[in-house]
């Protein structure tokens, strides 16, 4: 019998979480007025004006001026706007800036991985980066990160958040899918946002799969994620050394269709090794040469028991033991009921599936059971330490937790099946 404890830890939804975007009304006709009224208005009533925007709202963002006179020349490309003062530029601006409340909706799916700066920790404690995925109205995705320790105990604390957020600045120009994005390095990682920039994932960037990726000496971190613009989803790929810079890009190949891609934390054979689910019920085991490029893909597992047998997927990157690979996965049954369960794979060949749990290794108790999407246990990785696996999950879109195991409880469990 596993003993997976709980954590008291509620992470919720924030709607006081909000990025600036412009209010784009895609013709001229709506700019018009605006700028007419503009070119007649006062000075001394421009700053009026501005003064109390500045007053009402500044205190919220990161460079709420830069907005606005972006904004402004987003305005200059649909109408003459004539020779404005520097005020009424960045009011012309403000007219049309708007707040997005990226997590209005909910906030869930997290993904975990150690953070890139272990510097002034207590002996046995780890720094950790966890991905959330965050949506707002219109349903809308981001990808928002939070930070904080876990100790050899197994114990979690949370890094307090900051309260302004930014959506950093893209490379010039966002073409094919592909785009560079840099924040400020005086910005916390708690305050920067993936939003969505490309026509791909025009309506949302979903349930990011972070790992630390080793290769010979070198570590970074790739993340996996579903872009989808509002009628088709593609898998898509993020590369970082720090948090601050990033480069996305589509995943291309026969292989790289469906959702939920999770990469192995390191070559395995000499390729890159990935856990798919094209046709959305079995889970599939991929191995390519190119990081990006996947062609081929293998059955790796299907339902097999009830609570599992309505489809099956990954719940973010394979775990490295001695015994093997530890896969943890999402199973579905009846009711729509969501479920969390471990699968060991082969350590030099994991293409085999060695065993996976009889019973449910979480499933959603009399709390977890009530939110957004009822019945949902769902998580997007978990996390090595101190003998532990540490494991963030949301509870029906909820809120998020955290639950921790004994590595070796499982492992014993597993060689029962």
């Amino acid at each position: 019998m596993i003993d997976i404890k709980r954590t008291d830890i509620r992470l919720k939804a924030d709607p006081r979480k909000v990025i600036l975007k412009f209010l784009d009304f895609g013709h001229a006709a709506r700019f018009e007025p605006v700028a007419q009224y503009m070119a007649k208005l006062e000075e001394s009533a421009a700053m009026a004006q501005l003064m109390a925007i500045l007053d009402n709202f500044e205190e919220r963002h990161f460079n709420l001026k830069g907005a606005f006179m972006d904004n402004f020349a987003r305005v200059t490309a649909y109408v003459p706007v004539g020779d404005l003062s520097f005020t009424k530029k960045l009011l012309l601006g403000a007219y049309f800036t708007h707040e997005y409340s990226i997590q209005a909706a909910a906030l869930f799916n997290p993904s975990i991985v150690p953070h890139p700066d272990q510097s002034g920790l207590s002996f046995g404690d780890l720094r950790f980066v966890m991905s959330l995925r965050a949506t707002g109205e219109g349903h809308i995705s981001s990808i928002v990160f939070q930070t904080g320790v876990v100790n050899a105990a197994g114990d979690i604390a949370l890094d307090p958040v900051s309260s302004k957020l930014t959506c950093g600045q893209p490379a010039a120009g966002v073409a094919d899918e592909c785009y560079n994005l840099t924040f400020d390095h005086d910005t916390p990682l708690s305050s920067r946002v993936l939003f969505p920039h490309s026509a791909a994932e025009s309506n949302g960037m979903e349930d990011a799969r972070f790992v630390q990726f080793t290769d010979k000496e070198k570590k970074w971190y790739l993340g996996t994620y579903t872009a989808y613009n509002g009628r088709t989803i593609h898998p898509h790929l993020i590369e970082t050394l720090d948090f601050q810079h990033f480069k996305i890009k589509p995943f291309t190949g026969k292989a790289a269709s469906d959702k939920g891609f999770a990469l192995f934390p390191e070559k395995v054979q000499g390729k890159y090794a990935m856990i798919g689910r094209q046709g959305g019920r079995n889970l599939s085991i991929m191995f390519s040469d190119d990081l990006c490029h996947w062609d081929d893909y293998r059955p790796l597992q299907q339902p097999q028991r009830g609570w599992e047998m309505l489809q099956m997927g990954n719940c973010g990157s394979p775990v490295k033991t001695p015994q093997g690979w530890l896969l943890l996965t999402h199973a579905v049954g009846p009711m729509r009921k969501y479920v969390l369960s471990l699968t060991l794979l082969d350590l030099h060949d994991p293409g085999k599936v060695l065993a996976s749990l009889e019973r449910p290794l979480l499933s959603p108790n009399h709390e977890e059971r009530e939110g957004y999407v009822p019945n949902v246990l769902y998580t997007c990785g978990m996390l090595a330490h101190g003998g532990r696996l540490v494991i963030p999950y949301a509870m029906s879109d909820n809120a998020i937790s955290f639950a921790t195991v004994v590595t070796d409880e499982v492992l014993t469990e597993l060689k029962k099946s």
